[in-house]
């Protein structure tokens, strides 16, 4: 049986499909499609429309109602539109429906994010994670498989096979399910004995405080990592551009610690994802200090936050000591209101030094305003990490003389 991982992207003209609800007003479901077709371009995709329907809650049968559907058919035959892409998960009856009525690839935001963590895994673990993830996606919609896997492609290269043999049935369905069912059991094996080969790993970094980055996707995470470990980990303007965990020793002042990069969070993640990327998320368990990197430039921020902050809650992170560190600075925009204008200010229209003064009144000072790209506050940072990182160190080790070592600017003694 090949892996259904997908490690290609080829270019697809493709249209966003979204509903707006009590709960998701227009204006966060515009938000939800800038990044749904960033996530889309991610993957190799070209959005060439988007379509919107207003509803008290989602059609169980179609996602949005008959005459929307019927619109989207329309258009996808006009224009020979080869995917469409809806922006929450689809039940295996959803799916089945949709192609059936619309006859092109369909993609939810799930299976669309677990076809970018195919392409960005790397390493073995990585791929591991990624494979497990796309067979609890997979198990549950076997039933509309035939034609789905057929036209999306599986194997490593990404090209031609499918789950399991082909024939009619409950049978042919009763088979694959047990191959699938087998696979996972092998691959959550194959997680288990890298779970304790890492364990080891990090054991045996020693007893250096260890920090991890943490926050939402394409915050500049990565860049930041460069910035401080002087290394060169891959940084890009894309989403998940980091899948693989990245640990680096970091010296200020003759004072050593670990800093991991991880792989950023993003809405409507599901749990069975967060699940399968475990033990890259341990990375995150186990560490002292957390840097919650934040794009303060965003228009969302605010809410890729919480999304931040409830992921950690979910891993039992949520009460380590923690940085805010708003990056981007330098890309950070606002409109500025009329002298005679009453309304309410909103973070649309504070100035960059009001809204620093609002966090850091809300957060104590325990938060910092930079700019990696353009390096602007490093030192203050620089300088704030190795005073927490400091404190950790001699609370956790009060007599020993760890600290005054003496490092080479590669981290070696």
């Amino acid at each position: 049986m090949k892996e259904f991982i997908i490690s290609e992207a080829e270019t697809e003209t493709a249209i966003l499909v979204a509903i707006i609800t009590q709960v998701q007003d227009e204006r966060k479901t515009g938000e939800y499609l800038e990044e749904l077709e960033f996530l889309a371009e991610t993957a190799g995709a070209q959005i060439v429309k988007r379509f919107t329907q207003r509803l008290d809650v989602v059609n169980s049968v179609s996602y949005v109602g008959k005459g929307k559907l019927q619109e989207i058919k329309e258009y996808v035959t006009e224009h020979e539109v080869g995917m469409v892409i809806f922006d929450d998960e689809l039940s295996a009856k959803q799916l089945r429906n949709i192609e059936g009525e619309l006859q092109v690839k369909i993609l939810d935001r799930t299976s669309l994010i677990l076809d970018i963590f195919a392409m960005r895994a790397q390493t073995a673990n990585a791929k591991t994670q990624v494979e497990l993830a796309q067979y609890k996606y997979m198990l549950p919609r076997l039933t509309r498989l035939w034609t789905h896997l057929e036209r999306q492609g599986g194997g490593s290269g990404g090209k031609g096979g499918s789950v399991g043999l082909r024939g009619p049935g409950e049978t042919q369905l009763e088979m694959d399910r047990r191959i699938i069912l087998n696979r996972m059991s092998l691959l959550k094996a194959q997680m288990a004995d890298i779970d304790r080969q890492m364990a080891t790993q990090r054991r045996n970094r020693g007893r250096m405080i260890r920090v991890a980055l943490v926050g939402y996707t394409n915050v500049g995470k990565s860049t930041l990592m460069n910035l401080m470990a002087k290394s060169e980990v891959f940084a890009e303007n894309k989403l998940f551009a980091t899948l693989d965990t990245t640990v680096r020793k970091v010296i200020i002042e003759n004072l050593p610690f670990l800093l991991s990069d991880t792989v950023g969070f993003i809405r409507k993640l599901p749990t069975d994802l967060v699940e399968s990327f475990k033990s890259t998320l341990d990375e995150v368990r186990e560490a002292d200090l957390l840097l919650h990197v934040v794009d303060i430039s965003h228009p969302g921020f605010e809410e890729q936050i919480e999304v931040v902050n409830k992921t950690l809650a979910e891993i039992d992170s949520a009460g380590k000591p923690c940085i805010l560190i708003f990056n981007k600075i330098d890309a950070y925009t606002y409109v500025e209101k009329a002298p005679d204008d009453l309304t309410p200010r909103t973070k649309e229209n504070l100035t960059l030094e009001e809204l620093m003064k609002t966090w850091m009144a809300k957060m104590e000072d325990n938060c910092l305003f930079i700019s990696a790209i353009e390096k602007i506050n490093m030192e203050e940072l620089k300088s704030v990490v190795y005073e927490k990182v400091k404190e950790l160190h001699v609370h956790r080790f009060p007599y020993n003389d760890f600290l005054y070592q003496t490092y080479d600017d590669d981290g070696e003694e």
